[in-house]
């Protein structure tokens, strides 16, 4: 069975007016699935963009640089002790 969109007119396929995106909420979740993100605008501007929590937390994992933990961990040289050697840096006295 093919579904009919129930988009308005003149939106863009993934593009939902606010008022529909609270209607069929539903809908909406569906789609992410199926059709990836879904963007929701309010007063013909573009304010959020809904997606699934895979992708959430794959951007997420991005951030925290864990792709970098990863690939270290993999790596066959990650028994090597490196250590930096660092200059002694001057201390001055501070009165409190």
């Amino acid at each position: 069975m093919i579904k009919t969109s129930h988009r308005r007119p003149g939106l863009l396929p993934g593009y939902w007016l606010l008022q529909d995106a609270k209607a069929r909420f539903s809908e909406l979740v569906r789609r992410v699935h199926s059709e990836g993100p879904q963007h929701v605008t309010v007063h013909g501007r573009e304010e959020v963009v809904v997606i699934s929590a895979a992708e959430f937390r794959q951007l997420k994992n991005v951030t925290t640089g864990r792709a970098l933990i990863e690939a270290l961990q993999a790596s066959p040289h990650r028994e090597l002790d490196l250590e930096s050697e660092r200059d002694a840096m001057p201390v001055r006295d501070v009165t409190l």
